[in-house]
């Protein structure tokens, strides 16, 4: 059953989380007059930055992991919507454009990431690359194999930067669409991830082995109810989301149009 004080504490977990804590802290502190003389120390920025890592580490560290990956599909979905949303959202208002374009803004790198960073792009490839790892002989490889399973809890966490790239981008040089173009932005990605919605919420099988024949800790809560609860999980946190992010561009852009200047 659950062991409630089963917490991840892997040198690679931790020491990552820890790694990417330093190195932000050294860049807006020792190293912020160098890289950006007179900007003041990004205190707001640091709460958001951390408040991130601090979340990821909750969402993959803490018993939820053990839960969606041994008992409750749906557990493992709002695992991953933790990753998708919240997470890359703090992680990216956590960072001043002075500290992401000093990184960004090489000239090796102009190509790559404006091929990348575009709209187009973000979308599909984050519509693609969730899409593909919830095939279900993909998805099980992740259940079953602990180094795939970081490597889909990876893949799930970038992509889900470049989803939200061209909303909330934190860079000057590559910097967040206009506001019509977020709300379109929204609604098509909306729409390019409704089959996979379908997919999982309508489907008559139970498309994962592991949550098949795994032990039922919730009375009368089989399997099947246990992945209609996840589909409908992931379709109305993806809506949710997507309303509130639509909301924002809509009010920005109206605000815009009101007073140009």
């Amino acid at each position: 059953m659950i062991d409630w004080r089963h917490w991840h504490n892997e040198p690679y977990l931790v020491g990552g989380l820890v790694l990417l804590g330093w190195l932000w802290a050294l860049a807006a502190g020792p190293l912020r007059a160098r890289l950006a003389p007179g900007e003041p120390y990004p205190r707001r920025q640091a709460w958001w930055f951390y408040s991130a890592l601090v979340l990821f580490y909750l969402a993959v560290g803490s018993p939820l992991d053990q839960i969606g990956e041994r008992f409750l599909f749906s557990a493992h979905m709002f695992q991953h919507q933790l990753l998708m949303y919240p997470v890359p959202v703090l992680f990216l208002c956590g960072i001043p454009a002075w500290m992401a374009d000093r990184v960004l803004d090489h000239r090796a790198l102009g190509l790559p990431l404006r091929l990348t960073l575009n709209p187009l792009a973000c979308g599909v490839i984050s519509t693609l690359v969730i899409s593909i790892w919830h095939a279900p002989w993909l998805y099980e490889w992740a259940l079953q194999d602990k180094l795939v399973h970081v490597a889909e809890h990876l893949c799930f966490f970038a992509v889900s930067l470049l989803f939200w790239w061209p909303l909330i981008s934190p860079s000057r040089v590559f910097p967040a669409t206009d506001y019509g173009s977020q709300m379109l932005y929204l609604l098509a990605v909306e729409i390019g991830m409704t089959p996979l919605f379908a997919y999982v919420t309508f489907s008559s099988d139970i498309l994962y082995p592991t949550y098949e024949y795994a032990p039922r800790i919730v009375a009368g809560f089989g399997a099947a109810d246990d992945q209609l609860l996840a589909g409908v999980m992931m379709k109305l946190m993806s809506i949710m989301v997507s309303l509130i992010a639509f909301g924002v561009a809509f009010y920005h852009w109206q605000k815009k149009q009101r007073d140009p200047v």
